[in-house]
């Protein structure tokens, strides 16, 4: 019973982990129309911190991938938690320490607390898979549903601070106090080893595994629909919809987290009643249609409510690729997950990026004869072209429904 309930304060720093990761990911999103506004940005270099963002956890995951398996994941839970810290900060006096070049220093603090992130996505899911428990699925799905809750939190309590007209630094500054608690709580937590003793398969096997490769797309891809959601609505809301930023975060931006934690906590409760295979093809088919219809609707409600919806659609697409790669390759160790998460990474960089290169391009050409802004134009192309990811992952996952498990190491 002991036992059980120390696991129990495990779980809670991996919930709070990934709280932490979500502001991680998006304080800046938030961010981008206070920033451009200040400081001049231009949609491709909002986009750029995006792609710095995902493309430094890539290298920390495979930087990473070997060692965590060889010295264990405290030490490097912990250090994510001071990096992200000192991250934030800087990011929050970068307007006093980079005056005239302030986004240099918004790259360097995005590179120090990104890297922080990377050790989050590295590790939390592996510590979470390592605890004892019937269902690995189950925990798996509640880990991630709180990554939607911190981004819930994250959008409500900044969209709020903004209406508030206080100052980003000292919102950045607010959200740095959670990972320097987390930090002392991962001092204390136990944590499990799963497969202890058992010989790990290779990683030059586990990348030439066709079960990897299918899984590693699958994940990109799926990571790319959630995120270019997740990371461009708040600003196609405001400039493409022309709604109240207020309103666009409050209800659509909000509602996509809302729904997208709400299908990781469904899954983690009820989760043995539903095939994960048949989730992740239709919830990536469903997730293209949400894409074209808040692409292309002439009416901004059901946009947004395309908006909310797609996040109960993409809500499994991450946490449910890394539970089936995990069932059909179960001696892969942390370096699985460290290269799926690359994977991740890869698809929630580019994806975003590409969708600001799209949105700035789309701007230059908008026809002039067109009854909205050039602007407005350009917004919707990049999210009408980004419905493609979903589509590429439901292909990948049809195809990894279709492998059998590997269950010996090679």
């Amino acid at each position: 019973m002991g036992k059980t309930i120390s696991y129990r304060m495990t779980m809670t720093a991996c919930y709070i982990g990934n709280i932490v990761h979500a502001s991680v990911i998006n304080l800046t999103p938030i961010l981008f129309i206070p920033l451009k506004e200040q400081f001049g940005f231009s949609y491709s270099q909002l986009g750029l911190l995006i792609l710095i963002n995902f493309i430094t956890q890539v290298f920390v995951d495979i930087l990473f991938s070997k060692v965590v398996d060889k010295y264990g994941f405290r030490r490097f839970i912990v250090a994510g938690n001071i990096i992200c810290a000192v991250g934030f900060s800087l990011f929050a006096l970068t307007p006093y320490l980079f005056i005239s070049n302030e986004f240099i220093g918004f790259v360097i603090a995005t590179i120090i607390f990104s890297g922080a992130g990377g050790l989050f996505e590295l590790l939390l899911s592996p510590i979470v898979d390592a605890i004892p428990s019937e269902e690995a699925s189950k925990p798996m799905a509640l880990l991630h549903s709180f990554y939607a809750w911190g981004q819930i939190a994250v959008i409500l309590i900044t969209t709020l601070c903004i209406f508030l007209k206080i100052n980003f630094s000292i919102i950045i500054a607010f959200w740095m106090l959670l990972p320097i608690f987390n930090t002392f709580l991962f001092m204390k937590v136990p944590l499990a080893v799963k497969h202890q003793g058992i010989a790990k398969m290779k990683i030059r096997k586990m990348i030439a595994n066709p079960i990897f490769i299918i899984a590693f797309f699958a994940i990109a891809f799926g990571a790319a629909s959630e995120l270019v959601m997740g990371q461009w609505m708040s600003s196609f809301m405001e400039k493409g919809l022309l709604l109240p930023k207020l309103t666009g975060d409050m209800i659509a931006l909000c509602g996509f987290a809302f729904m997208l934690g709400m299908g990781r906590l469904i899954y983690g409760i009820f989760g043995d009643r539903f095939n994960i295979n048949k989730v992740l093809i239709y919830g990536s088919m469903l997730a293209a249609v949400c894409y074209l219809i808040v692409a292309l609707s002439p009416f901004a409600w059901l946009s947004v409510a395309a908006c909310i919806i797609s996040g109960l659609c993409v809500s499994l697409l991450w946490p449910g690729t890394l539970v089936v790669a995990s069932g059909k390759l179960p001696f892969a160790g942390a370096a699985l997950f460290a290269l799926l998460a690359a994977g991740g990474d890869i698809g929630a960089s580019v994806g975003p990026w590409l969708t600001g290169i799209i949105t700035d391009f789309s701007i230059r050409i908008a026809p002039e004869t067109f009854l909205i802004s050039g602007e407005q134009f350009g917004l919707r192309a990049g999210v009408l072209l980004a419905a493609v990811y979903p589509l590429f992952s439901m292909i990948f996952h049809i195809s990894l429904r279709n492998k059998s498990n590997i269950n010996q190491v090679e």
